[in-house]
């Protein structure tokens, strides 16, 4: 694997290899990790130009803890990124565009079959073992049972898959926003990525809730638009520095900023 180095200045593979144990939830931990410490270099260099190390260069600073640092790019985010407030007017617009997401008590019957997550298995070959099964279990969902037995590393395998009746927080929110970010029954027609691994997944059925009222979902949906709004500001902050940068062992455009995932 290519060195990772940013503006000349090499990170070693020590850092890397910590960084992608942090990063070990993500599909691939080596890119992830190499994306992260990419990215909080180059937010480094930036406050060095903006004055924020005390008005010394990036590499006259060397940080005593992880913690000084994030209070640094902190600081260079607070002061350079700015994310307007969402009024009501787009509050209520995303509500009436989204229905399905402001009832309460909905549930839906699902069976899933994971492929987890483990260090023998890189995660570039657990997807494509997924995929593998994916595509078998949208051709022939009669036989998503027989597969759940066969593959899945969860429990619920025993039972071919079933998860029964789940409600909103009943899972993790990236299995729930699968499971209740449409109206789609059978085999849902993307794998489900997870902190677990990658999942198949069949919705057998839903029973719709009942509608929260718009003032009791407002600072639900502020909430939502103001984090997809700093994501947006944030990734696009972070293309601009990488444009500017001279990059090897990683690759940044398009790419989200770690910062925010």
């Amino acid at each position: 694997m290519a060195p990772l180095v940013v503006n000349g200045r090499v990170i070693d593979e020590a850092r890397i290899r910590a960084e992608a144990e942090r990063q070990r939830d993500a599909g691939d931990p080596d890119a992830a990790a190499r994306r992260a410490l990419a990215v909080r270099e180059l937010l480094l260099e930036r406050a060095a130009r903006l004055g924020l190390l005390e008005g010394r260069a990036r590499a006259e600073v060397s940080f005593a803890d992880a913690g000084a640092e994030d209070a640094v790019i902190e600081r260079v985010l607070e002061r350079e990124v700015r994310t307007p407030e969402p009024n009501d007017e787009e509050c209520r617009r995303y509500y009436e565009g989204h229905p399905a997401q402001f009832r309460s008590g909905d549930l839906v019957e699902a069976s899933h079959i994971l492929l987890a997550l483990t260090r023998r298995v890189p995660p570039g070959a657990l997807r494509a073992k997924a995929a593998e099964v994916h595509a078998a279990a949208r051709r022939e969902p009669q036989r998503f049972a027989e597969l759940a037995r066969e593959y899945s590393n969860c429990p619920s395998a025993a039972n071919s898959g079933a998860l029964g009746q789940l409600g909103r927080g009943d899972t993790v929110p990236e299995f729930e926003r699968a499971l209740f970010g449409g109206e789609a029954l059978g085999v849902l027609p993307e794998l489900v990525d997870t902190r677990y691994g990658f999942h198949v997944v069949l919705v057998a059925r839903r029973i719709a809730g009942e509608t929260v009222p718009f003032e009791a979902a407002r600072e639900r949906i502020a909430e939502l638009l103001r984090e997809r709004s700093t994501e947006r500001a944030l990734a696009q902050y972070v293309q601009v520095l990488a444009g500017e940068a001279k990059l090897q062992g990683v690759d940044l455009v398009g790419a989200q900023s770690p910062l925010v995932q």
